[in-house]
């Protein structure tokens, strides 16, 4: 990488760094329907599974303590299993557009845009993770119908909202959660591991104060050739289609630059590792191979810990895939959803 690629991908950190954009794999990548079986019928090319959902959400609005509103989207059948996805930084309810299109004739697929992000508020409180984990809470209370328990799936500032979740209100996690699937994420260290930044040999890692820096800025993105490559070496793998790549750009692009930098600000000193100790429901860690933002010595550690508590259902690491692993590698990670639902 070229050292103007270097700086425009370290900008671009502050807008894409995501936790949250949507990628793709390769268009030879053929997806199918997943069903409660495992089996796998009407195929499906996975740049089809990014368009707007035919199917119509209900739709609910829940008004927080502080003001905020929190906008829900519910697809499928009011009676099915639901799944509960929690979509991460920079993000909104459009990012799992690929697992709506494929679940939610079997499943109720049930998609929230995270405080400030998409239609949601960003109300008076200071952002955080206990934000996180009270919002994701009031979710759950006003879409898991009585008698029945989801699988939640978190992609990367989601799967920290469930473990946030998990820490805070740990006696919901068996009420509400039947098992989870933490995908491209991590509980802590966030700026000193990742490897977005080639750095010279004398740093190792990226200086926190840097890092928080550039997570913080709320810089403007304007739709560019270099923007788009950027994204793309920040986010994800080199096998992403052009049309992958641009669905990603114009959700990130979508976000504003205020909540940006505020969320970055609060993700950049996160630690809640504490909270994987009450996670106490079948969690399968999953993360790409080629993740630079939350690269796999994340993945790694929250198995481990997982795994000495009794809760680890697996690990999974995806080879080739970048960190937009619930679009770059569709199939798998809609299958683990499934495999987790049928427990």
């Amino acid at each position: 990488m070229t050292s103007s690629s270097r700086t425009i991908a370290f900008r671009a950190l502050a807008g894409a760094a995501g936790v949250g954009a949507v990628a793709a794999a390769a268009a030879a990548i053929r997806h199918k329907r997943a069903t409660r079986g495992l089996t796998l019928s009407t195929e499906v090319a996975p740049n089809e599974l990014l368009r707007t959902p035919d199917l119509r959400p209900d739709v609910t609005e829940i008004l927080t303590d502080d003001g905020a509103t929190l906008y829900v989207r519910a697809y499928g059948p009011v009676d099915g299993d639901p799944i509960v996805l929690s979509h991460g930084w920079t993000c909104s309810t459009e990012y799992w557009y690929p697992q709506v299109n494929a679940l939610a004739e079997e499943y109720r697929v049930i998609t929230y845009d995270q405080r400030g992000h998409g239609r949601s508020s960003v109300g008076s409180l200071p952002l955080g993770p206990d934000v996180l984990a009270d919002d994701l809470s009031e979710v759950l209370k006003a879409t898991v119908r009585e008698g029945k328990k989801a699988v939640l799936v978190g992609h990367s500032m989601g799967g920290m909202s469930i473990m946030a979740w998990a820490g805070r209100h740990p006696g919901e996690v068996k009420e509400y959660a039947s098992a989870v699937l933490l995908a491209s994420t991590a509980c802590d260290r966030l700026v000193a591991e990742t490897t977005v930044i080639p750095l010279p040999n004398r740093f190792p890692r990226v200086p926190v104060p840097v890092g928080r820096a550039v997570l913080s800025t709320p810089v403007p993105l304007v739709s560019s050739p270099v923007m788009t490559r950027a994204l793309q070496y920040v986010s994800m793998s080199p096998n992403a289609s052009r049309a992958e790549v641009q669905f990603c750009e114009n959700i990130v692009r979508d976000c504003k630059p205020r909540i940006r930098g505020g969320w970055g600000a609060a993700l950049s000193g996160l630690d809640i590792h504490e909270a994987l100790d009450h996670l106490a429901v079948p969690t399968t860690v999953l993360v790409g191979s080629m993740d630079r933002l939350t690269p796999p010595v994340h993945a790694r550690k929250l198995a481990r810990v997982l795994d000495e508590a009794g809760h680890l259902e697996r690990l999974i690491v995806l080879p080739g895939v970048g960190h937009m692993s619930s679009v770059e590698s569709i199939d798998e990670f809609d299958k683990e959803i499934v495999r987790l639902r049928n427990l």
